[in-house]
Formats: structure tokens, sequence, C-alpha cells
């Protein structure tokens, strides 16, 4: 007996879980199948009233549809309602800026996972490998010898006159050449089955720590789940991220800590967490000095010296000596040991420039410049309001669009056109012609969603991927990620700031292609 009943998605919308009958079988291992029958969905005919809809779990959806049926409904409400007391108990919070003051708000995590098949894991750690490797050589070039500026690919004035662009940082030499030793790529999947990278986290990607929670959570509260399939694990992040910091330095065993700007942050839980899971210290600014061109720790037994330095807060605060002179945040005199190469700071001071969204629109000409290949992952295409033609497009076009700023984050400083008054798009659009090359717009994805528990029982809600990308003498991730999910419902807007929950991300064990 079917214990739950989950709410069908649109016929023309693709859910992770859930598919049409109509639709032909498809293997899920097979990643060009399932992109070939989404695609032969959307562009379908609409189905005749009286023909009803009929939706069926995926292949790969199997065996957890089958455990929710056999599940009653009470123990499944007491789980969940065990889960938000574990989550509290530990202090997984986030603050919201802006409201009260401040407030500290739990980050809802959904039991039902975001499930991915092997197959469709390689191709995504594939591009992932691709993206992140030619975003390090771009910035390593515009540093040193600037020849994709030269080579007319981006406009010089583009990189030059950019907010993130640090002219301290040209000709500091890094070791391996890696500036963005973490990056937190999102992406998501359209209804036409495949996925697009929405934008590129390089200054102090956050989210890891909620990942590596719900799944923790989730083998705790269910463990008979993971006894059913085979689920790739995430809990070694801590070591490759460790390691990682490590290989930054080219000192053998360095000092590692994590900088964070204090308590008050929104991210502070996961600085606390990381520092813990990886054995190493939490430290503020107040707590570092500067001697002789070396920078040192306090400690009960007498200052030591720091190697690596994880930081969790942006380039201006680093060092009031070298940028924002009234920052309390950072250390006096770091800037001068790190160019002179007696520290490594992880990201790279002068990292936020890919992060951009102005820049977003030319990864794929990185990858084709730097590495003479075709990009594997898709880019969404991006109208840039600096350019009079495409400014000209979003503002007669606004309502369809989603406009962003270029710095922005957190879901902030954003308009997405369709769910907007006409009043919002008005006023957004005198925003944008006021400062153009502050925004940029994109075409409004139907993201994919997934069934998620909310109040009114089991309802498709949109869903997104940041998986966690690390390059130390390597390219590393863990599979899958962080899957952030949009509560309210027809809402695209998946960031915790704005309201948005988190899912358990599964990547299964075995591709189709290995079981042949």
């Amino acid at each position: 007996m079917i214990m739950h009943t989950i709410k069908h998605p649109p016929a023309s919308h693709f859910d992770e879980m859930l598919a049409l009958q109509t639709q032909q079988s498809q293997s899920q291992g097979q990643f060009q199948s399932q992109l070939q029958s989404a695609a032969t969905l959307a562009n379908s005919k609409p189905i005749a009233p009286m023909s009803p809809l009929r939706f069926a779990p995926r292949d790969h959806y199997q065996a957890y549809n089958q455990w929710l049926e056999a599940t009653p409904g009470q123990a499944l409400t007491q789980r969940r309602a065990q889960a938000d007391l574990l989550f509290r108990r530990i202090g997984i919070t986030f603050t919201v800026y802006g409201d009260e003051g401040g407030t500290e708000r739990l980050i809802p995590s959904d039991v039902i996972p975001r499930i991915i098949t092997a197959d469709e894991w390689t191709y995504l750690e594939k591009g992932l490998t691709q993206r992140v490797t030619a975003i390090n050589k771009f910035l390593a070039d515009i540093y040193h010898d600037q020849a994709i500026l030269k080579a007319g690919l981006i406009p010089r004035e583009q990189i030059e006159g950019n907010a993130q662009f640090q002219t301290k940082m040209v000709g500091v030499k890094l070791p391996n050449d890696t500036y963005a030793s973490m990056a937190g790529v999102d992406i998501v999947r359209n209804n036409d089955g495949k996925y697009y990278v929405l934008e590129d986290n390089l200054r102090v990607p956050s989210g890891v720590s909620y990942m590596l929670m719900n799944r923790k959570m989730m083998m705790r509260l269910f463990p008979e789940l993971f006894l059913k399939q085979t689920v790739r694990p995430v809990e070694h992040y801590p070591a490759m991220l460790l390691q990682t910091l490590r290989e930054s330095s080219e000192i053998d065993n360095p000092t590692v800590v994590l900088l964070t700007p204090g308590r008050y942050n929104s991210a502070y839980f996961e600085h606390t967490f990381l520092a813990q899971q990886m054995g190493i210290e939490l430290v503020e600014g107040s707590d570092l000095f500067v001697k002789d061109d070396f920078v040192y720790m306090r400690t009960t037994s007498g200052p030591q010296r720091v190697d690596v330095m994880y930081r969790r807060l942006d380039d201006v605060f680093l060092d009031p000596l070298a940028f924002r002179e009234d920052s309390a945040l950072g250390v006096p005199g770091l800037f001068g040991c790190y160019a002179m190469g007696n520290i490594s700071i992880c990201n790279a001071i002068g990292t936020g420039v890919a992060d951009d969204k102005s820049i977003y629109p030319y990864v794929p000409d990185m990858i084709k410049f730097y590495l003479n290949e075709e990009p594997i992952l898709n880019n969404v295409l991006t109208y840039q309001c600096r350019k009079p033609s495409d400014l000209s497009y979003v503002l007669a076009n606004m309502k369809d669009l989603v406009v962003k700023e270029v710095h922005g984050a957190g879901g902030y400083g954003m308009l997405v056109g369709p769910a907007a008054t006409a009043k919002e798009v008005a006023d957004f659009a005198v925003i944008v012609k006021a400062n153009p090359s502050n925004y940029i717009a994109q075409p409004t994805l139907s993201l994919s969603s997934c069934p998620t528990f909310v109040e009114s029982g089991i309802a498709p809600r949109h869903i997104d991927l940041r998986p966690f990308v690390l390059t130390g003498r390597e390219v590393r991730m863990v599979p899958g990620g962080l899957t952030r999910v949009a509560l309210r419902e027809g809402s695209l807007v998946v960031n915790s700031s704005q309201g948005g929950g988190t899912k358990d991300t599964w990547v299964l064990g075995e591709s189709e292609t290995a079981r042949k």
C-alpha cells in the first residue's frame, strides 16, 4: 500500500525522481539516453486532456521509492522531527542579515535525497575538472602574461576595471599557479534534460558543511537506505581539503589555520566545523601577527609560524595596510608576507575577478584558449548590460529574464522577471539603466525539480547542485555536492538566505557501463 502521495510535476518539466510512463523506457545509467528522452518530452505535443498523466519513479529511484512506500507516515514524521532536533542541537544555522538585525535560522534539510547515476556523475566530474582547470590558468595568465587579453578574447577594460582585480597581485608567483584551491560551481538541469553552469563561486565558497551534515543525518536516521544500494561516500572531504591546503605550500608538513571573521559571520558554523574536522586551528585576525616578514599565531606555548591560511573573508579585509584601512578583521602586514612567498593564502587574493558574473560568459572561451578543448558543461546564454545592444534587449524583455548584479551573492540584488510584478520590473529597469555595467541577464531556466516534504505533503520543488572542486597538485572532488532546494512553491531561488533548504546528494556507486 502506498503510504505517501507525491504531487506530480508539470508534464513538460524535468523531475529528477519521476518520469512520465508514456516516455519510452530509458536506462538511467546511460546519460545520453536520458538527455534524448528528456528532450523528446520537452518538445512533444501537449497530451490530450482525456489522457491521464501517469508518472513512475526513474530506475535509479526505484529502491528509494520502495522504501518510501513501505515506511508508515507516522514513523517518517517522527524521524524528520528527529533530524530537525539534531540540526538544532549541533547548531547548523545560517544568519540572515537585515532580518531583525541578523536572525539565526535553521537550514531545513529534506529527507528525500537527490540521486545521481554513476554515469551522470562521470560526465559532471569531467566537465568540472575541465572548467576549474581553465579558470586557474586564466587567473595565472591575467596576473602575469595576459595572453588572453592580448588575443582580444576578453576586453582589457573588463578585467583591469573590475573591482575584484587586485593590481597588487600582478607578478606575484603562486605554488602550482593555483589561485582557486576551492571552487563551488552551481549547476542546474533545465527541462531539456541538460546540465548548465549558473555561476562559479571562487572567493569564499560555502555550504560544504551542510553537504557533510546532511549525509551524517541520513545515515544516522535512515541506515537501512544505505543497505539497499551503493551510495558513494563524502565524509572524506575534510581530509581531502586539508591535503589540498598543504599542497598549496612548498614546505613539508606546513602549519595550516582557518581564518574566520568571527562568530557573527553567517557561515561561522561552517568555519568551526571544518577547522575541527581537519584538526587545524580556527583563528581570527587578532590571533595572528607579522614579524620579520612571516606570519605567526599566538599560542599558550608561544608564537607559532603559520604557513597556510584558509581564509573565509574577502580580499579587502585581509590586511589594513594593503587594502581597507578600517578593517579590524585582518592581519596588518599579511600581504607583504604573501607577496614574498612566506605564506600561502587559499583562495588566492584576486581570485574574485573570475567569480564575477560579467566574466562568466567568457569561461567557454577560456577552455578553448588554454586547453584547446570544447567545453563539456554548458553555459547559460548571458546578456551583458554593459553592451548597448544587450542592454536594449534586456530592458525590452526584462519581464522574461533573470537579471543579476555582477558582484551579487546569496540571491540578493537580482530580479526574477516572470515572478515579479510590473512595478518591480519597472523599478529594477531604472536601477539597471543607472549602472548598466553592474548587471547581466539570462533567460529564465526551468530548473529541474525533486519531490520534497512540505507542509501540504510531498510536492515537486526546484533544485540546483553545488559540487565542491579542490585543486592542489591535481583536481579532486567528492561525488555529488550540496543540493539546494527552493521550498516556496514555484520559486527558483534556492539560497539559504532566501528561505531555501538542502538535500543529501547521492551518487550511485556503479555505472551502467561498468555493469556491461
